[in-house]
């Protein structure tokens, strides 16, 4: 029953991933993340309510679908909305989310049953809905579906509050004349570096979410204090967060990217060979495999982002996560399956996927200091001319007056 709720819930993320990621580009951020946030609410206390195993299961699923419409719309949200110097903001978010897991055993301890958990951490869904009133759409995508005069507006609206004006010619803002098409996935793997990005991204979110979902539930298995352990290991993704702010913006982002997953594989294959009898060194190379694996997986987000053209970016981010979500739905069956046979063996299985991923990496386009692409062609002209399309593009970011 423990492996089936969470492959349910998983399964509900990947649900989620086809239908409001195709939604978020087809009627909007905004739109779709609102809806979620009270998808994700209503689900969440009726879950905690659920009268029998079956409707638990069947709004767990539904609470997994709204689940992955509110954070990759929200991130989508932040990335488009600021221009290139400041899309670093991307792991500023990722280290609200670290607080928010940090948080998780304390309330685990304080509420000792699951429903008490259910609902404090589905009830503050409903005050997002207030960001109807704080947080305007993305200019980039009125852009993309017509709607310059909107976008104009929102782009003059920020401007104010942060004290600056636009330029006359950003009045001139035209829109071309191909017609508005929604998202669909021929469109992510028609081209050869679209297919190219897709395929490696699909893979590497899969392994950083089977590895990182393992990595934490393994701790169930090992004994000690679960409360601490979970902590700690909550813990250890905050540097994990600083040392991608000190670095992708100074040395780009492929090679933390690459060195992440690699650190990640080594510290399992180690983690795994280790004696029992010394514990705090095992416990600390299996923290630096955490630390590894977050990196990645916080890195997956920005990269994927920055790497999908404005009118497939929600729907593209989503599809490529949605292999995120099968990795969690592996994860569970994997590591008590495999762990039965032998406790270190999941270990060795984390060790080959994130060394495989971490040379896959290599072979993506750098992204620092680049526009947002807007079209797929831009993606391609992207990976084949990085130098002359970066310096090219620069002055087409619509973003830049933030």
């Amino acid at each position: 029953m423990l492996d089936l709720s969470q492959a349910v819930l998983n399964l509900g993320f990947l649900a989620g991933a086809f239908t409001l990621g195709y939604a978020a580009d087809r009627y909007g951020r905004i739109l779709t993340y609102l809806l979620s946030c009270l998808g994700v609410g209503i689900c969440g206390i009726i879950v905690a309510f659920a009268p029998n195993f079956t409707i638990f299961l069947i709004f767990r699923f539904l609470q997994g679908v709204f689940g992955k419409g509110t954070w990759m719309t929200c991130y989508v949200i932040v990335t488009e909305i600021v221009g290139s110097d400041q899309r670093i903001v991307g792991i500023v978010i990722q280290i609200f989310f670290t607080l928010g897991i940090m948080a998780l055993p304390g309330i685990a301890y304080l509420l000792p049953t699951w429903q008490g958990i259910q609902l404090a951490i589905s009830l503050p869904n409903f005050l997002f809905l207030l960001y109807y009133w704080v947080v305007p759409e993305s200019p980039r995508w009125l852009l993309t579906r017509k709607k310059g005069d909107k976008a104009l507006k929102i782009m003059h609206n920020i401007a104010k509050h942060n004290g600056k004006y636009l330029s006359p010619h950003y009045s001139e803002i035209t829109i071309n004349n191909e017609e508005v098409s929604n998202p669909s996935f021929l469109s992510l793997v028609r081209t050869p570096q679209m297919r190219r990005n897709t395929l490696i991204f699909m893979y590497a979110w899969f392994t950083s979410a089977l590895i990182y979902q393992g990595l934490v539930m393994r701790l169930g298995l090992v004994g000690g204090n679960l409360y601490l352990d979970f902590f700690i290991s909550a813990a250890v993704e905050l540097p994990a967060a600083l040392l991608i702010l000190v670095t992708i913006d100074r040395i780009g982002r492929r090679l933390p990217f690459a060195i992440s997953n690699i650190v990640a594989g080594i510290a399992c294959l180690i983690t795994a060979f280790l004696p029992e009898d010394i514990l705090w060194l095992k416990m600390t190379v299996a923290t630096l495999g955490r630390l590894g694996i977050t990196m990645a997986f916080e890195i997956v987000y920005l990269v994927n982002t920055e790497l999908y053209p404005t009118t497939l970016r929600n729907f593209g981010v989503s599809l490529c996560s949605s292999l995120c979500d099968l990795g969690g739905i592996i994860a569970p069956f994997l590591l008590f399956r495999l762990a039965a046979v032998w406790l270190e063996l999941p270990l060795i299985i984390f060790c080959i996927l994130a060394v495989v991923c971490g040379l896959l990496v290599l072979l993506l386009p750098e992204t620092k200091g680049i526009s947002l692409p807007e079209t797929v062609e831009d993606v391609e002209q992207l990976s084949s001319h990085f130098g002359k399309c970066g310096k090219k593009r620069k002055h087409r970011d619509t973003n830049s007056y933030i």
